[in-house]
């Protein structure tokens, strides 16, 4: 039968039926992989001489037996990999961040704030403590994609749509906090208590008293296109940045010249990663790949080429030792040995493409931030530790913290922009929350 719609309007339905299907064609594995669990559990406690007479228990008390299991089992995993439940314990109302929120991070060095770059081309300095905005920068004309802090000065650096990164120095004075009742609870389920619901802002604008910073110390000008991410080399004083005209670029951050342009990507660049102790660099493409660069020679700098995800690499990160945690549109993270790069030692599929993900390097934890609204909590083996519940906005990032030496590893905030990622939509409303353990043990 001949449709009467227009061959536009036509394909964009059949597309979002397709999306449709595919979306329970995710729900039947899921519950398939769910029943396979429940029989496993079932023969584990028959082995352990708990079973009992098929016939002399009923459906319902059946259910009961295998959930009763599957929660020990649960219990016992987050006990070992030392993974709790977790609640809010703050929520960073960005009324003026008219726009997604691309990219969340901490500060390395005392204040400890919290930093969010925003599409509505500013970048805001929160305290993690209250939730009141401390600093609002608003120097470059185009989204604030990445932010990132300087390993041992109050520099922020920050990449830009507007084919920009900049280095602007902050100075922060941190409110008294407010002393909160102790919650703490053993925790049982595998999921976070967050609530969605938008909380009554009494405040009204978030950053409307927020001292104003307009101009940066440097501008790093040398990329044709937009600006994704930037970081920090070791020691603070070398940047990188990745940008959609498919290179990366080494500058000097007190001269802002440019010492290296790193070619060789076939597509646009996503993401850039430096590592903590070591002069490494990884760039993300959308041409499946992510790239190590090795600057530990003066002389000379090296390149190796990791390939084994078939969509495009939203970020890679470096982890403790010698490892790398690569994310992809296809669905899968991946844990890769820099010293065997032609296959992953653990690959983590999933339901949703991944968007940048972050890694809690002293205990060794991988935060995945999902299309589909969900966070998921895993250790560097593959093991599912914890999710945090759907949010009513699409999850672009997720970033850990320590308050303090000696404090408790804090999943600390997610960012949540209604659009998708890297694409950024105008008129969308945005918010943070700060999640903290019960029981997570302490930093190392």
């Amino acid at each position: 039968m001949d449709s009467k719609l227009p061959s536009s309007v036509r394909s964009t339905l059949l597309e979002l039926f397709g999306q449709i299907e595919r979306e329970f064609e995710n729900l039947y594995i899921e519950n398939l992989e769910l029943r396979r669990e429940i029989e496993t559990l079932n023969e584990r406690l028959a082995a352990e001489g708990q079973a009992v007479d098929g016939a002399e228990l009923s459906k319902g008390q059946l259910k009961t037996k295998a959930s009763h299991s599957t929660s020990q089992l649960s219990q016992k995993l987050k006990t070992t990999y030392k993974a709790s439940t977790s609640k809010i314990v703050s929520s960073f109302k960005t009324t003026t961040s008219r726009d997604g929120i691309w990219d969340v991070s901490v500060a390395r060095t005392q204040p400890v704030v919290l930093g969010t770059a925003s599409a509505d081309h500013t970048a805001l300095l929160w305290s993690i403590e209250t939730g009141r905005c401390l600093v609002k920068y608003t120097g470059h004309v185009g989204s604030v994609n990445s932010i990132k802090f300087h390993p041992s000065e109050q520099l922020a650096l920050t990449a830009s749509g507007d084919q920009t990164a900049h280095i602007w120095r902050y100075a922060v004075q941190l409110p008294t906090p407010q002393p909160v009742a102790d919650s703490s609870q053993i925790g049982g389920e595998d999921e976070v208590e967050c609530s969605d619901k938008d909380e009554p802002d009494a405040d009204g604008d978030a950053s409307s008293d927020c001292p104003t910073i307009r101009a940066p110390l440097t501008s790093l000008k040398s990329h044709q296109g937009v600006v994704m991410a930037a970081d920090w080399l070791v020691g603070g004083k070398q940047a990188v940045t990745a940008s959609w005209d498919r290179t990366a670029n080494l500058y000097e951050v007190e001269t802002a010249e440019l010492v290296h342009s790193l070619t060789g990507h076939d597509q646009e660049l996503t993401h850039c990663c430096t590592h903590p102790t070591q002069r490494l660099v990884v760039t993300s493409s959308r041409d499946t790949t992510f790239r190590l660069w090795d600057f530990r020679d003066p002389s000379i700098h090296s390149v190796n080429v990791f390939q084994g995800h078939t969509d495009t690499v939203t970020s890679a990160v470096f982890t403790v030792g010698d490892n790398v945690v690569s994310g992809s549109d296809d669905r899968t993270v991946k844990v890769w040995d820099l010293k065997n790069m032609r296959s992953p030692i653990a690959t983590i599929r999933t339901d949703s493409a991944i968007n940048r993900i972050n890694v809690c390097v002293g205990q060794k934890i991988i935060a995945l931030p999902h299309d589909n609204r969900q966070v998921r909590l895993f250790d560097m083996s593959g093991v599912r530790l914890a999710r945090l519940p759907r949010s009513s906005r699409q999850v672009a990032t997720e970033g850990w913290c320590a308050a303090r030496r000696g404090a408790r590893t804090t999943p600390c905030a997610t960012s949540s922009p209604a659009g998708s990622t890297g694409k950024p939509l105008a008129g969308t409303s945005t918010s943070l929350r700060c999640c903290k353990k019960n029981k997570a043990a302490s930093v190392p």
